[in-house]
Order: C-alpha cells, then structure tokens, then sequence
C-alpha cells in the first residue's frame, strides 16, 4: 500500500470543540488566547464582545463551550450568564458555560453555578493548568449530557415501537371454540415497523374471514398504513360486506390513504364456510396459503395451487379478484403468510440448509418453507407452530430478518368437544437476541 492509500485509509479526525470567548477587553482577550495555547487546549475559538452578539453566534451555529466574562457592554454581572443560558436552550445539547471574570469572591462564584455555569474562574488566579482543565471538565460534561439525552431518547423511541408494534396485534372476533387462530409478527430491520397486517373475524352467520396483507415499503407511514387497512378490512366484514365485495372496498380506502402512488398493497383473504366443508381464497398479488389436513400427529402440509392471484391492490391495470374453492374435510388449517418469511436468507449463521432439501439455497422460498412447516409438524405437532416456525426461520435466516414476518394460521379441530388452539406472538428482536 503506498502512502498516499495509507494516508486515505486514516480515520477522519473528530472536529474540534468551538469555544465562543465572550469578552469585551481586547488585552483579556489576548491573555486568555495564549492561556489556552499554553494549556494546549485543542478547540476552534472564536470571540464576541457583547451578550447580543454571542447570541447570534449560538443561533448561527453549534457553539461546543462559553467563556464568559461579567462586565460586558450591554450585560452586567449575573445577567450575562442568564442570558446566554436562555439562548443555549434552543440546542439539542445547551452549550457548556465557563465565567472567566476579573470579578473576585466566592458569593459570586456560588451564584454564577447557580444560575447555570459550569464553572468561576478569576483572570488574575487563572493559569493555563487551571483553564485548561476547566475547560475540558465543562466540555466532557456537555458530552455526557449529549450521549445521555441520545440513549434517553433512544429508549424512548424503542419504547414507543414496541407499543405500537403490538397494538397491530388485533384481538380476533372469533366465537366459535373450535376454531383455532394462531398468529405470529416478527419485525425485520432491526425492530423497525413494517406494513405488514393480519386479521381474523367470524360472521354472524359461522364464516370465519381471514386476511393476510403486505403494504410495499417499511417504516412508521407503512406500518400506520397497514393498520388503517386492518381496521377497514374489519370494518367492511362487520357491517356484513360480502367477501367478493372486500377487496374492491379496500382498494378504495388504500387509493385514498396512500402518501404517494407508487405504494401498492398485496393481500390474501380466505372464508372458511359456515360448515366447514370448505374455503375460499382470494389472493391480491399475494402469496398462497398452504393448507394443513390431517389427524393429530399425522398433519401433513400442501401448497395451494393458485388458479387466479389478481393484482395487486392500488396497480393500475385491469383485472379484479376471483375465489378459488378449496373442498374440506375433517379438521383442518389453512396457514397464510407474509412474503418476509420466504425472502429469508439462508446459510448467513443458522443452519446452511432446510431439513430434507438435500442442498442450500439463497433463500428459504415457498417450498421451503412447506418443508420446514411441516418439519416442525412432524417434530411437535400443530400446538405452537407458528412461534416455532418463526424461531427456525430466524435461525436460518443468522439474526433478525431484513423484511417483516407475519404467519396466521386459522383452522377448525373437526369436533365440538376439541378447542381449538389460540397464541398470539409478537417475536420483538430484543426479546430473542436474549433466547
């Protein structure tokens, strides 16, 4: 490597702290200039004579640190430090304040900390040593109160997602006792919220109505937006909407809310019938469901062929949304999912591939995941499924995935005397990291 690559492969050096000296008499001046080169102070100075001017220096820009002095043209005394204080506030971090006075006593010392400095230093009993290390206590203090605002606010800020995240758990309007509702959101992006949503609600008539959706994009506007569709596809089933009619409904309530017309929202709504003979799908761009059939302990998985997917909701184009019967028998589950789960990928420090694949991948995909659903059916039955499956995936996956997870998995246990299974999990990044 030659030096000049040696050169740019160097750290950038941190900026040095700017000092605002806020002193009228050009002399102290001077001294406090040579003061602070013979401590060997490293920070940027600069000078104002009056109280206003400082002020406009501390609007203009981030000033690290005040030297002040209490005998200035237009603020004696107390009044200097009041001030200023006042001005600093309008920071993030209020700069540091160290008086540097020809103003002798301890009374007046004790006051000016009082009133918000750091420090009270008199010019005549001031040395290099002493302003110095006064100086760098003042400013390691303004850097303290900075990262612990930072960590607050930090704490905060995960605090607040957390709550938020789940909330976007709904409580499923599910009556019958031998339905069971599993449901399982694991956020991507290191915790971020993502658009993905989830609701189940059973009609006054026995249908049990499911939905599965993914609004395109991640974050906060995304995640708000997916709450709002949640709530409408609820609402429009309650109010007795037909299921063929929800999603030309929903549409309208996306086209609406949306912030920008690229946002496009996939979705996967299924109707279990009255009598549990049977299912509809109805896919919007959306992945298909997988269907789980079986007695206990032989429960096998199978991918749902899609006859029609439609488009997604809010692209332009034509076409619309048809459903797809699927015939039932006895007890059952139909397991819808967001696209995050498939889109994980595999071999970055879990396990390099799905259980009976025979070869890695880059990402897990649709066929594996039926594999490593039904793996987890085979090993511990359909009790716990979806918490189970997520933790595998994020095995696989070496971390936290980069996109939102979302699984629900709605089925019917076949006989009255049977309840139905019923968990709700919000698998939070910080919570797992830990298991």
């Amino acid at each position: 490597m030659s030096s000049g690559d040696e050169r740019d492969a160097r750290p950038a050096a941190a900026p040095r702290p700017l000092v605002l000296l806020v002193e009228d008499d050009d002399g102290d001046a001077l001294l406090v200039t040579e003061l602070l080169s013979d401590a060997g102070v490293e920070i940027d100075l600069r000078r104002a004579t009056t109280v206003a001017r400082a002020v406009t220096e501390l609007d203009g820009g981030a000033v690290d640190c005040l030297v002040v002095d209490l005998g200035l043209p237009d603020a004696e005394g107390l009044d200097a430090v009041e001030r200023l204080r006042h001005a600093g506030r309008r920071h993030p971090v209020p700069p540091a304040l160290v008086v540097l006075t020809g103003h002798a006593g301890i009374d007046l010392g004790v006051e000016a900390v009082a009133a918000g400095a750091d420090d009270y230093l008199v010019k005549g009993e001031t040395g290099p040593d002493l302003l110095g290390r006064s100086l760098r206590y003042a400013l390691q203090r303004r850097s303290s109160a900075a990262q612990q605002r930072a960590l607050y606010r930090s704490e905060v800020r995960a605090a607040e997602t957390a709550r938020l995240e789940r909330a976007l758990l709904p409580k499923h309007l599910v009556e019958d006792p031998t339905v069971s509702v599993m449901v399982g959101y694991l956020p991507g992006g290191g915790g971020l919220l993502g658009g993905d949503f989830f609701d189940t609600v059973e009609t006054p008539d026995g249908t049990v109505l499911s939905v599965v959706g993914d609004v395109a994009g991640h974050g906060p506007d995304e995640a708000a937006l997916g709450a709002t569709l949640r709530t409408a596809w609820r609402t429009l089933v309650l109010t007795g909407t037909p299921p063929q009619e929800v999603l030309g409904h929903l549409e309208r309530v996306l086209l609406t809310e949306r912030a920008s017309p690229e946002i496009f929202v996939t979705l996967c709504q299924v109707a279990v019938g009255a009598d549990r003979a049977g299912l509809d799908v109805y896919l919007a761009g959306h992945l298909a469901p997988m269907l789980l059939t079986g007695p206990v302990g032989a429960v096998r998985c199978t991918e749902i062929v899609p006859q029609d997917r439609g488009r997604a909701l809010g692209i332009p184009v034509p076409g619309g949304w048809s459903a797809q019967h699927v015939d039932l028998s006895g007890p059952f589950a139909v397991l819808t999912y967001t696209d995050g789960l498939v889109e994980a990928a595999l071999g970055a420090g879990g396990e390099p591939t799905v259980r009976g694949r025979g070869r890695a991948t880059p990402r897990l995909g649709t066929a594996g995941l039926r594999t490593l659903v039904q793996d987890e059916l085979d090993a511990g039955g359909i009790v716990g499924v979806v918490e189970r499956v997520l933790r595998r995936v994020r095995s696989l996956h070496g971390g936290p995935l980069v996109d939102d997870a979302a699984l629900l998995v709605v089925g019917w246990t076949g006989a009255d005397e049977v309840p139905g299974e019923r968990s709700s999990t919000l698998a939070d990044s910080a919570e797992w990291a830990r298991s």
